[in-house]
């Protein structure tokens, strides 16, 4: 939706500004100052309510969780247990306090575990 509101915008935005420089054109007309403020304006007010951020609803509860792995953990090279696929920060989230590996590709779900540095 918000991809619509900002295409909408840029659309609005543009003639605006074509109404108001055409306006000072030898053929242009003092009534398209006013259509292109116009149009201009509510250009701008669509991206000012495209970018604002959705209210949580009553009850709900915004949360972000920033998950520090253990040890030195290159995602880069990361790999499925199970399987050997490669995984990404998206695969890894905090359950119950421990973070916790879920496989796209075997759907094998498991704890990430920090071995042992010596």
């Amino acid at each position: 939706m918000k991809t619509i509101a900002y295409i909408v915008a840029a659309i609005l935005i543009f003639f605006g500004v074509l109404f108001i420089w055409g306006a000072f054109s030898p053929q242009g007309a003092v009534g398209w100052i006013p259509v292109g403020l116009i149009s201009v304006g509510i250009g701008l007010a669509l991206i000012w309510f495209a970018s604002r951020p959705k209210p949580a609803a009553p009850g709900e509860q915004n949360v972000t969780l920033k998950i520090d792995l253990p040890a030195n953990v290159n995602l880069d090279t990361l790999k499925c247990q199970s399987c050997g696929g490669s995984l990404t920060m998206d695969n890894i989230q905090m359950v119950a306090g421990a973070p916790v590996v879920n496989c796209p590709y075997c759907h094998t779900t498991y704890q990430l575990t920090e071995e042992p540095k010596w």
